[in-house]
């Protein structure tokens, strides 16, 4: 090397926070992520897009503070603080207000590496602790933990971990029909049901009634299962939509929306699905409707950058975070589940679109297809029956039910999807319920 020269062949980027690292070197590959670049904390992304910079909190606080800043001063001032934990990969984190969306705020808790190992505690837990002033002015710091999760800390300590624990087939139907109208969620209770656990595809075209129906979705859960904790996830969507899911949905309604940056896209999708695990591992219904998994794939696409294209001009790692997301729904053996509805945008004109699409499609186990052709005729709901179904159908209805079930698709399915549907929306029409439907369906069909 020439004298003067520096060598940064060795230097931090490719040793501890670049793309080189890959996504399992924490030794958290069942998170997706490892390295900072993956989750927009390398030197590309920059740590002030998440907005911690401008307080200075890298440089001093991480490896700065020992247990002993954890320590509440006999002077110092606290305060109860209720937010949900995101880790940094260098082992600290933040305290994020669900009210804001888990948005980065100056006024965010940071937690220190030592009381995260002390208390075993994991992304996405919800913690009311308390919350002093941080030395020389860094801003607020947990002190304590009270509770995590509403449990003691000794308490959540015994909490299985999600890959730990055992995921079978659904076999609890949730159930969509609640009452003799809304008829689509009665059609979807006939055609394409939803159980605990399902990793469900709902493969929409431009004004097919997407928006519609995952309200719908989302007043059916909320009204027929109050049980269930209900996510509605939007992610580079449009504000009014938001505004709109907001005034309509009784969930919560998690948005990051097109204004907002890429990394914004990034990190709140995966904060959220971590959300989701820790409460499923504890044994809660949690109920996720992700609009869309298109558009997360695109920010993931635009984030990850190794500078290596596939199909659809597609970097060759963008949908490893985004398929394992998806991937996490199930139901399991000793209680709980994590349910995912999310929507695959299609004919946009778009060939990454279209990729994303292909690399879904199969990956879940209930798909329900709108077609353009039933929505340009105003035939609602606009669902393909020929092309919509879910695997294990027969786990979710009662032996007698499944009969009538299959009798109803063998019928439907010799006619074209305009038709089937019109005869099964007529049908229904005539019945205040689909108990009572499928009772008599020999002699209506």
């Amino acid at each position: 090397m020439p004298q003067g020269q520096r060598d940064f062949s060795g230097g931090p980027q490719q040793q501890r926070g670049g793309q080189q690292r890959g996504y399992g070197q924490r030794g958290n590959g069942q998170r997706g992520y490892g390295g900072g670049q993956q989750r927009g904390y390398g030197q590309q992304r920059g740590f002030q897009q998440r907005g911690f910079q401008q307080r200075g909190e890298f440089g001093q606080r991480d490896g700065g503070f020992r247990s002993r800043g954890d320590e509440i001063a006999p002077d110092e001032q606290v305060i109860d603080y209720d937010g949900v934990l995101e880790l940094h990969p260098k082992g600290y984190g933040f305290l994020r207000d669900a009210k804001k969306s888990y948005c980065s705020q100056e006024s965010d808790p940071f937690v220190s590496s030592s009381l995260i190992e002390k208390c075993a505690l994991r992304e996405g837990v919800r913690i009311l602790g308390k919350v002093g002033t941080g030395a020389r002015g860094q801003g607020p710091r947990l002190k304590a933990v009270e509770n995590i999760d509403g449990m003691s800390v000794e308490d959540y300590a015994n909490i299985k971990k999600f890959d730990d624990l055992t995921a079978i087939t659904p076999n609890s139907r949730i159930r969509m029909e609640v009452g003799s109208k809304p008829i689509t969620m009665r059609v979807m209770d006939l055609l394409t049901p939803i159980g605990r656990g399902q990793r469900a595809l709902i493969v929409a075209p431009p004004r097919t009634g997407k928006t519609m129906l995952l309200q719908e979705i989302a007043e059916s859960v909320s009204r027929n299962h109050p049980d269930m904790h209900l996510i509605v996830l939007l992610i580079d969507e449009r504000p009014e939509e938001v505004t709109e899911m907001r005034r309509h949905v009784r969930g919560e309604v998690v948005a990051s929306s097109l204004d907002s940056e890429t990394e914004n896209h990034v990190r709140i999708s995966q904060l959220i699905m971590e959300r989701a695990k820790r409460l499923a591992e504890e044994g809660k219904n949690v109920f996720i409707l992700l609009d869309s998994i298109t558009r997360t794939a695109r920010a993931f696409n635009k984030w990850t950058n190794t500078g290596r294209t596939a199909t659809g001009g597609l970097d060759v790692r963008a949908l490893d975070i985004p398929k394992k997301m998806f991937g996490s729904a199930r139901q399991f053996e000793e209680g709980g589940s994590l349910t995912i509805v999310a929507t695959a945008l299609i004919d946009t004109g778009s060939r990454a679109d279209e990729a994303i699409f292909q690399e879904f499609k199969g990956t879940g186990n209930m798909e329900l297809v709108l077609s353009r052709d039933l929505a340009d005729r105003r035939i609602w709901p606009a669902i393909d029956i020929t092309k919509s179904g879910t695997r294990h159908e027969e786990k979710l209805y009662d032996p007698h039910q499944f009969e009538s079930i299959i009798m109803l698709r063998r019928s439907l399915i010799s006619l074209s999807p305009v038709e089937a549907m019109e005869m099964l929306t007529r049908t229904l029409d005539r019945f205040p319920s689909n108990a009572e439907f499928l009772d008599k369906v020999k002699s209506v069909l």
